[in-house]
């Protein structure tokens, strides 16, 4: 369990290190919305459902980082990272058509879900270059 806080801490790190670059002030000034999720695909289809989430999930407003990373522990698992501008961006990104069909396309090889956070992102290093 340890190892899998430490790659969610790492996942969220480098997602808000994009995001924030030099404007660290602008974050005092919003509320970021962010979100870690662990997903399970069906034995051997994990390549499979990353390239749906991949696909269907690019453009989405508010959306300031979606990472999507392969557990080393566990063949079938993905963490998911996102960062998000509001809580209502992430809500109204659902109703996407391009989220919807990913999500129709990709349900099949989802065996399970595993844990879920959200947070609020307060701060990040290091600064973008």
């Amino acid at each position: 369990m340890y190892a899998r806080r430490t790659i969610m801490k790492g996942a969220g790190a480098v997602a808000l290190a994009a995001m924030l670059g030099s404007e660290a002030n602008a974050m005092e000034e919003m509320t970021l919305y962010g979100l870690i999720g662990q997903m399970m695909a069906q034995p051997g289809r994990r390549a499979e459902l990353i390239a749906i989430l991949a696909e269907g999930t690019a453009g989405m407003p508010g959306c300031l980082a979606y990472v999507i990373a392969e557990d080393r522990g566990d063949e079938n698992a993905i963490w998911i990272t996102e960062l998000w501008d509001s809580e209502e961006s992430h809500a109204a990104s659902l109703e996407l058509p391009s989220v919807q069909a990913a999500i129709a396309q990709g349900r099949p090889l989802i065996a399970g879900f595993g844990h879920r956070f959200e947070t609020t992102p307060v701060a990040g290093y290091p600064p973008a270059v």
